[in-house]
């Protein structure tokens, strides 16, 4: 029996939804708040990893020092190469599951790395953020937001929260010049990142696609041509020189090129080609895993080496032929297709001409 809407006795949805390629295929997406909340502990590991990507350029070193004897860090972000000589910021980013982040789980974890500054193990942190799937609860933001109520907290929680929860070599009772440490430590650099705070930090790594999906960001304008080639170019450049001296029967040069108006416009165009591969590779490795990029060189170079391999006229026409080959390849599965336009392919086999990978004069022509 065929399906009959208007049979139905319950109204449809007052607006339909919009229905794409990619809605088709893969279901409406979750937002990336959404994906955090639902995120299994394995998950939230690999989740980390990839954000402290993003805080690499913030610090000389980043480290994932959570685990047993942790002195209460878990990732931690060295300013210099003095370590906890010098200044330092801790995340604590554990995986808690239930609730958001509660006080009676966040203050054993200040008073572990208090004891540990105390007892000469590590120096205090400049700031000491907590953030987790489903953020801190209101009562722990409200106490991160007074650094008197925090401290007061902790004092008041110690034996409660904190004192058989340090070691489990012995109970740290708060009296002596412990009590007078502590009194002494600035709570304010205790505070909390919002999720959609450490969403934006991953946004800037190259895994923010693979987990969130959603596309990739705008793509930069490329840069235009230096007016003297650079030195990264001289070897595509060069074999540039040599297929117009092939077709020519004359020896073309940086100096006589302006003879050749067509040739001189062909240069350019080859030229303006490169920057935009060298455009596309810079924001592959901002935007996307490390090796994307290559492996769109390599399913280029595999689908023309065959048509630079054949028999040409001269130089020239091998060029173009490859040019025109790396146009029509049909490239599907890599990650960067939606933003790689035709330059970029025609800039990728100078890119691979630079290295010698392709040649447009063979020796034995």
């Amino acid at each position: 029996m065929k399906f009959d809407p208007d049979s139905v006795g319950i109204a449809p949805p007052a607006n339909d939804p919009n229905l794409n390629s990619a809605t088709a295929l893969s279901g409406k997406l979750l937002s990336p708040d959404q994906h955090l909340l639902l995120i299994t502990a394995g998950e939230w590991e690999d989740f980390i990893k990839e954000w402290a990507q993003f805080q690499k350029a913030k610090y000389h070193l980043v480290d994932r020092l959570g685990g047993a004897n942790d002195y209460g860090i878990d990732v931690a972000g060295f300013v210099t190469d003095k370590g906890f000589d010098g200044e330092w910021d801790n995340y604590q980013c554990k995986y808690y599951t239930g609730d958001p982040l509660a006080p009676s789980t966040a203050i054993p974890e200040i008073g572990k790395l208090i004891w540990h500054a105390f007892d000469g193990k590590i120096s205090l942190p400049r700031k000491y953020y907590f953030f987790a799937p489903k953020d801190c609860g209101p009562s722990l933001k409200k106490l991160l937001l007074n650094s008197s109520d925090l401290k007061n907290k902790l004092i008041e929680k110690w034996t409660d929260w904190c004192a058989a929860e340090i070691t489990s070599k012995q109970t740290i009772e708060l009296n002596g010049e412990f009590t007078k440490f502590i009194d002494e430590v600035d709570f304010s650099i205790f505070q909390y990142k919002p999720r959609h705070e450490v969403i934006e930090d991953h946004r800037k790594t190259p895994y923010f696609v693979i987990r969130f999906g959603g596309g990739l960001p705008p793509r930069p304008i490329p840069e235009k041509p230096s007016t003297a080639p650079l030195e990264k170019e001289s070897r595509y450049i060069s074999q540039l020189y040599e297929a117009y001296s092939d077709k020519e029967n004359a020896t073309v040069t940086a100096g006589n090129i302006a003879s050749y108006s067509r040739l001189e416009a062909h240069f350019g165009r080859q030229r303006e080609a490169f920057f935009h591969a060298e455009s596309l590779k810079s924001f592959a490795r901002d935007s996307v895993p490390n090796g994307t990029f290559k492996s769109l060189q390599s399913e280029i170079h595999t689908g023309v080496i065959d048509t630079c391999d054949e028999e040409h006229e001269n130089g020239v026409a091998r060029m173009k032929a490859v040019l025109d080959r790396a146009s029509d390849i049909q490239l599907t599965e890599n990650g960067l297709i939606q933003v790689t336009k035709v330059q970029d392919r025609h800039g990728i086999c100078h890119q691979l001409a630079n290295v010698n990978k392709l040649t447009w004069v063979l020796s034995d022509e």
